[in-house]
């Protein structure tokens, strides 16, 4: 079940791990997609802007458990990769401990949170009740999300990535199944989309757990193992508060530049929400890679293999480029076409913009597909501080971007926060990277 990634070939390893993950990703990507065609073609523009324009704080909280979670997996695949069994039981146990404490903690603040976060956004008066309805039942279900992603992170740190992709296949068809019974058969609007959401992602969570429990013996844990241990909190704190707080910064850019958008009005903020859907689908690879390579270089990291951790980052930013330029040219020629998934094909002007935005962003996914390499290899390796300040950066860049150009150049300016703080990401991603790679590969030459 679990899958040494310190010996082997790197490409072969990477993409044997990337493909299941890439197919479930995509599979995650219909739990919104799903919320978002069935909204946009039934029950109108209005309801579609009213699910798109809380997708930045539903970021905000999701971004933080995927962070957090992937954080506490970091180190049960360098204890994994270390041979330490005892390590790994003990990680396990400490990961479950922390998620439970977070779990009533996130979902406390997020819920008295919702509306003065929607009012600070300037959500338009015709969508607002819509958009806490929704996103307070999100909210609700903070439980379900934070605990599917640490069981699947704990996973992948072991090396499966097959078996999260089996569970979201199922809850993303169950998905879709409660969309149509809720909003046709009960009519319950946006609200329907939501619970749905939320249920099909209770169940990928359960059954994570039936699975782990059934299994995997190397996480069969005993009564000492429940044990909190100072040194093994400590260091998943180390590492998942930044990797949280770096997914949360992005967030928070995010909703700035939803702030922004918000003063265009609900036609645009539909157009924006239809194409940032196809968005999150094409980027997916660049998502897969990332998150094969947290796992790729923490158990190498554990084995002591930095030559390999090299090696790989290398390989993986050959194809991370190769798979951004093929990106773009599907982008640039059916991106038009994706957005009528969403959006009646009769209003033009909607449309319209959103290809508008696709074909502006879509030239710039080779640095986008960069930060999702460096980023999580520097966290595979321990080292969450740089993300999370390049996440800093990148708020900093689409916030100048998305207040100063929209004046200048209209909607062009909102288009263009993203590839602003793509760039501000990647550059002291990559830098960082090849230092503590240096580093740490003297330091090996040094202890032999």
């Amino acid at each position: 079940m679990t899958k040494d990634m310190t010996t082997g070939n790197p490409v072969k390893l990477i993409l044997t791990f990337s493909i299941p993950l890439l197919i479930g990703n995509i599979f995650q990507q219909f739990y919104s997609m799903a919320d978002t065609i069935i909204v946009g073609k039934f029950l109108g523009v209005n309801a579609l802007a009213a699910v798109g324009s809380t997708g930045a704080m539903a970021f905000l909280v999701n971004g933080f458990v995927i962070g957090l979670t992937g954080g506490f997996s970091v180190l049960v695949a360098q204890r994994f990769g270390a041979n330490d069994e005892e390590g790994v039981k003990k990680a396990f146990a400490s990961s479950l401990i922390l998620s439970i404490i977070m779990t009533i903690i996130v979902t406390f603040i997020s819920m008295i949170s919702a509306r003065p976060l929607l009012e600070l956004m300037n959500t338009p008066a015709d969508i607002i009740n819509d958009s806490l309805s929704y996103i307070i039942i999100i909210y609700a279900g903070n439980v379900a999300i934070i605990f599917y992603n640490m069981l699947s992170s704990i996973l992948r740190a072991l090396g499966d990535s097959k078996t999260p992709l089996y569970f979201l296949i199922i809850a993303s068809i169950l998905n879709v199944v409660l969309d149509i019974v809720f909003i046709f058969n009960f009519s319950m609007g946006v609200a329907g989309a939501a619970y749905a959401t939320i249920i099909s992602q209770s169940i990928s969570a359960i059954l994570c757990a039936i699975y782990i429990v059934k299994k995997f013996p190397i996480l069969k844990l005993k009564k000492h193992h429940w044990k909190i241990r100072k040194n093994y909190v400590q260091k998943q704190l180390r590492i998942g508060v930044p990797m949280a707080l770096q997914f949360s910064i992005t967030a928070a850019g995010a909703m700035v530049l939803q702030g922004a958008l918000n003063n265009f009005g609900s036609k645009i903020i539909a157009s924006y929400t239809a194409a940032s859907k196809v968005q999150q689908l094409v980027m997916q690879p660049a998502v897969t890679f990332g998150v094969a390579m947290a796992t790729y270089s923490g158990q190498n990291l554990g084995a002591g293999r930095i030559d390999r951790i090299k090696e790989g980052v290398k390989k993986c930013t050959i194809i991370s480029i190769i798979v951004s330029i093929v990106s773009t040219i599907v982008v640039i020629s059916f991106g038009g076409a994706f957005t009528k998934l969403f959006i009646d094909g009769n209003d033009l002007e909607v449309i319209s913009y959103a290809r508008h935005y696709l074909n502006t962003v879509s030239i710039f996914y080779i640095p986008l597909g960069l930060i999702f390499i460096y980023r999580n290899t520097l966290q595979g390796i321990g080292d969450s501080f740089v993300p999370m300040m390049a996440g800093v950066a990148e708020m900093i860049a689409r916030t100048v971007v998305a207040f100063t150009l929209p004046g200048l150049i209209d909607f062009t300016g909102i288009a263009l926060a993203d590839p602003a703080a793509w760039f501000a990401a990647a550059i002291p991603l990559g830098i960082t990277y090849f230092k503590r790679i240096n580093v740490l590969l003297n330091e090996k030459q040094l202890a032999a």
